[in-house]
């Protein structure tokens, strides 16, 4: 193992806790009902879902204090190190005076019953403190990973609006100084470790340490931000042996942008990533905001989607239509691949044992370039996807240059409709060309039938996208993303 280990410490609320024998397995929502007793925080979903376990977490990020929101019921609370951990009962002052946040919600009659109440506060909460500017838009990304059966939203939604207005400068804001120094001491000797019922957890802080421990622990679960691997403990109750969490790995969150790559480490979130993939690819942003909410954002990785491996991540089509590439790393050696290679079939990715995705390197933005892609899903909001498709096009004049076509949901693996691709290759940019295209796929795709779509439904559905990219690469005018005028028009509201 490399380097002096520690016990697990973080801040529960303004009060220091350190953590040696407890079950790795156990979620941040089961420490705080079990063991704290704080039974503010409540279990809805147990999927991270519904908002209702949702807690802030408070951490350092460039020397700036930043509080976000997650769901406390798929974080394993070995993730807390050197964090701040806030549930509904931390938000009151020493005297009794409610937070602007909750006073917000008091005075708009936010809350009915009241099960859900704790968890939209939260989100309030770190929405009160992120500064962003509280328009409708940026409310609906906060609170879209939270559900209420009787409120209706309305009162929700003007409690937003209108808590800062009970304070711009709240308790946490004048304790940033002291919070801040008393989360640079947690982190003092060493990575965090912890032991419980026979089960490990290490937090490395840095690739170097991971890598080694890898070595040491080969069919350890690497976790991110457990927006997945938390579901195999909450659903179908497996317990880890052994948990090397990435977070900590301080080289592993860097983003850069180069001449020809945008490099993502594997531990940067979604949050984190998604300025840097707004500003060269935005279709890629806005489908990002969809697949999950601000809670899954704020802990969820684009290097734990791919990782992962899954048919229907959401992260892999876009990516694989440009021509992203995968850094892996074993030990002291790295390789480099095409993303699409590192999906083999269904279950199996080109990773051996010991080693661990590093960094995504993406495309920067090319001009001559037009990318799409199209989630398909029963909800609009946070949902798995039925079917996901991505088109990268370059066209010389009317001619096509390179098409690049991939889709999630439609095989084992996102797989690219290399067929089709070939239909449209070095042809005219028409609707004869995508028709002929389409009727390719099925040549490419043999989908399934599931509980989320037939395997007609996702046919059907696969050319229509590839259709519905024709139209918009080729009238502009033409009106194809409703939902997209709705926000444009709350932002101008």
């Amino acid at each position: 193992m490399s380097g002096p280990t520690r016990p697990v410490r973080f801040l529960l609320g303004d009060e220091p806790r350190e953590l040696r024998d407890i079950d790795p397995n156990t979620t941040v929502l089961n420490y705080l009902r079990l063991r704290e007793r704080r039974v503010g925080t409540k279990e809805g979903c147990g999927e991270g879902d519904c908002g209702a376990c949702t807690v802030a977490i408070g951490g350092m990020d460039h020397g700036r204090l930043t509080y976000r929101a997650v769901n406390a019921c798929i974080q394993f609370v070995g993730a807390l190190d050197g964090k701040q951990l806030l549930t509904v009962e931390d938000l009151a002052e020493p005297d009794g005076a409610l937070h602007p946040c909750q006073q917000a919600m008091v005075d708009a009659h936010g809350s009915q019953c009241g099960f859900c109440t704790p968890g939209f506060v939260m989100s309030l909460f770190a929405l009160y403190q992120s500064q962003d500017r509280i328009d409708r838009n940026r409310i609906d990304d906060a609170l879209a990973g939270n559900l209420c059966r009787c409120t209706g939203y309305g009162p929700i939604v003007a409690a937003a609006q209108n808590m800062r207005a009970f304070g711009a400068i709240d308790g946490f804001t004048r304790r940033r100084g002291e919070i801040m120094a008393k989360l640079r001491r947690l982190g003092e000797g060493g990575m965090a470790s912890l032991e419980g019922e026979g089960r490990r957890f290490f937090a490395p802080q840095s690739s170097a340490q991971l890598a080694d421990l890898l070595l040491q622990y080969p069919e350890a679960t690497i976790l991110g931000g457990g927006t997945d691997v938390g579901l195999w403990v909450t659903k179908q109750l497996r317990r880890l042996e052994t948990i090397i969490h990435v977070g900590d790995a301080s080289d592993l969150k860097e983003i850069s942008v180069g001449e020809r790559w945008i490099e993502i480490g594997a531990a940067a979130s979604y949050t984190d990533a998604l300025a840097t993939i707004e500003a060269h690819h935005p279709d890629i942003a806005a489908m990002m905001r969809r697949l999950g909410s601000e809670q899954i954002r704020n802990a969820g990785t684009i290097g734990g989607n791919i990782a992962n491996g899954s048919p229907i991540a959401d992260s892999p089509p876009p990516l694989i239509a440009l021509g992203s590439r995968l850094v892996l790393r074993r030990g002291d050696r790295y390789r480099e691949l095409a993303l699409e290679d590192y999906f083999q079939e269904y279950g199996r990715q080109d990773r051996q044992p010991g080693e661990f995705v590093a960094a995504i390197r993406v495309p920067v933005a090319n001009p001559g370039l037009t990318l799409r892609c199209y989630k398909i899903s029963k909800r609009f909001d946070q949902d798995i996807s039925a079917v996901l498709g991505a088109f990268a096009l370059t066209l010389d004049g009317k001619r096509v240059r390179e098409i690049r076509i991939c889709y999630g949901g439609m095989a084992g693996t996102p797989k690219r409709a290399e067929t089709a691709e070939a239909v449209l290759a070095g042809q005219n940019w028409n609707r004869e060309g995508v028709e002929a295209a389409c009727a390719a796929l099925e040549r490419d795709y043999q989908p399934i039938t599931d509980m989320r779509a037939s395997a007609t439904y996702r046919l059907k559905v696969a050319r229509n996208l590839l259709r519905k990219f024709f139209i918009e690469t080729t009238e502009p005018e033409a009106r194809t993303r409703i939902l997209e005028e709705r926000r444009s028009a709350h932002a101008d509201a």
